[in-house]
């Protein structure tokens, strides 16, 4: 084997970080979207970061441009994973820590989806006239352990802190639909949302013990509550603009939080479902 073989066999590896999870209970999945199945909104922190700081730099009291970009660079990594609307929420509060007026929260959410969907407009067109294959917008073998898990009897789900209409959207775009029982996302109402309501009613309702479920995301907030739900959690360290290798600050971020597994992306399923005894 080439030392470039070598390298590329490590970096598609399952991690295993807490040993001491129940294994061969797995009947119910929840999945991100954005980062860990859809890479269609790759890149989103260039348009949401330059936003805010363009915003902050017009109040009275603003420090330095660097000192701007060091403080929005933080708080959109620190609340990446929640829904759109708390980054907003972070933003009001530092316009007016700056004297500044600020709008509504929902006013800079719209402001920011729709320079978001002016960024992403040719990809969504390109999947949906045929001109980009789904391949190339999808975290590597995402498809294929949807196809998997689901044909073992595994009830999906998906949940998102992207707006419900756009996850309906982008997930037909990539031909995902099919395989979840329900498809939940941001809501304008946001009080009436959360990844932590979604793991709560698909415990209560299914009358579940902890480690029948099991979560894959690339964010904090899916891996934290369902640890506390005492699921299964499964970080997808994804590198989402080079769709090869371990983003390495994911992965921290992901252990801190809880994570029971990493894996770089689903080429690594295939380990995660022997480990975990999924419907073997």
């Amino acid at each position: 084997m080439t030392k470039d073989r070598k390298l590329r066999s490590s970096i598609n590896e399952m991690e295993i970080i807490n040993p001491d999870i129940k294994r061969g209970r797995v009947s119910f999945a929840i999945f991100d979207f954005d980062g860990t199945i859809s890479l269609i909104r790759e890149g989103w922190q260039d348009i949401m970061i330059p936003m805010m700081i363009e915003i902050l730099m017009e109040t009275p009291d603003h420090e330095s441009r660097q000192e701007i970009e060091e403080l929005v660079k933080n708080f959109v990594t620190e609340t990446t994973g929640k829904q759109t609307i708390y980054q907003m929420f972070r933003l009001v509060e530092e316009i007016e820590k700056r004297g500044g007026e600020a709008k509504d929260p929902l006013a800079y959410k719209h402001q920011y989806h729709q320079r978001l969907m002016e960024h992403i407009a040719d990809r969504r067109r390109g999947l949906r006239e045929g001109k980009i294959l789904v391949q190339e917008m999808v975290v590597p073998g995402s498809l294929e352990a949807l196809e998997d898990i689901t044909s073992r009897g595994v009830t999906c789900f998906l949940a998102s802190g992207t707006d419900q209409k756009y996850v309906l959207e982008e997930a037909e775009l990539l031909g995902v639909k099919k395989y979840f029982e329900e498809i939940y996302g941001a809501l304008d109402a946001y009080e009436d949302y959360s990844k932590k309501m979604v793991i709560k009613r698909i415990i209560r309702e299914n009358d579940l013990d902890g480690p029948e479920l099991v979560a894959f995301g690339d964010g904090y907030v899916e891996i934290e509550n369902t640890k506390v739900a005492h699921g299964i959690a499964v970080g997808v360290a994804s590198n989402e603009s080079e769709r090869e290798g371990i983003d390495k600050w994911k992965r921290s971020r992901l252990i801190a939080s809880g994570a029971d597994i990493i894996i770089p992306d689903f080429r690594s399923y295939s380990q995660v479902r022997r480990y975990l005894q999924i419907k073997e």
